[in-house]
């Protein structure tokens, strides 16, 4: 029925299909599929970079916040504690004066001179 001749021929244009089609793959096909493996690449990474920000923004805040808390807790205690030195200072003086006043004495300090010296 096919002689020998057409059977090469057959062949060759199986073989010429394939090197076309190959050509084809290379030069439109696989492009076209790492442009949009690259494209969904850079989505996934550009997304990935804006979770990481925003998690060291939120990082920053809280970091933020812990340290003006403590701010707040240590400011509070040093006027406590500087409250609590005047009542101290306001009670011993009051003692003072009483034990003057006991004894008949009078304090030569005035109040002017008192402040001054809280002040000083």
């Amino acid at each position: 029925m096919f002689g020998f001749l057409d059977y090469a021929k057959l062949a060759a244009g199986v073989a010429a299909g394939i090197l076309l089609y190959h050509v084809y793959a290379v030069a439109i096909g696989y492009p076209s599929a790492a442009r949009e493996a690259r494209a969904g690449y850079v989505l996934q990474a550009e997304k990935t970079a804006a979770d990481a920000h925003a998690a060291e923004m939120e990082r920053q805040r809280n970091a933020a916040a812990q340290a003006t808390e403590e701010h707040r807790k240590r400011l509070e205690a040093a006027q406590a504690s500087e409250q609590a030195a005047k009542d101290t200072l306001e009670q011993e003086i009051s003692s003072y004066e009483l034990q003057l006043s006991e004894k008949n004495r009078a304090c030569a300090v005035t109040a002017a001179d008192r402040d001054w010296l809280l002040r000083h």
